[in-house]
């Protein structure tokens, strides 16, 4: 029949994520997880004596995105605070954060691993008398690799 769906296989929502920092057992909740992001660089070469006058291009140095991570703030929740100023001069606890998409039935679907993540940034909320929504606070991560994995 016209307008029926013929295929079941439908997208994943984004709506549905657990979020592990380090070696912790249960899940830390966010409202929102942002820059899974990866890009390599160009080099661009040309010999001296190639006949065309154009560089070739080929892969180069990896580069990873900041991670940007957003949750409510809860009283005496100081966890990102207590991670970001453990940081001194070229020493902070680096930590493999997991990242995993769920399905319906809360099976991961899809996993994000970053590896050596530490936090570069915090910002605080922003704070209005006129305003009705709840207070979110953001970390922006660092890391050295990102690696996807499916389940």
């Amino acid at each position: 029949m016209a307008g029926e769906a013929k295929d079941t296989n439908w997208p994943l929502p984004k709506f549905y994520f657990k979020v592990f920092i380090g070696s912790q057992d249960s899940a830390v909740s966010f409202q929102e997880v942002s820059g899974l992001e990866t890009e390599t660089q160009i080099i661009e070469y040309r010999h001296g004596d190639n006949k065309a006058f154009s560089p070739i291009k080929m892969p180069g140095i990896a580069k990873f995105g900041k991670v940007t991570l957003k949750k409510g703030i809860f009283p005496e929740d100081n966890d990102f605070f207590k991670w970001y100023s453990a940081i001194k001069i070229n020493t902070i606890k680096r930590e493999n954060v997991t990242i995993q998409l769920l399905d319906q039935k809360g099976s991961p679907t899809m996993t994000w691993t970053l590896t050596n993540a530490w936090p570069t940034k915090i910002t605080g909320t922003d704070l209005k008398s006129d305003s009705n929504e709840v207070a979110v606070e953001s970390m922006e991560l660092a890391h050295e690799g990102l690696t996807i994995a499916n389940g």
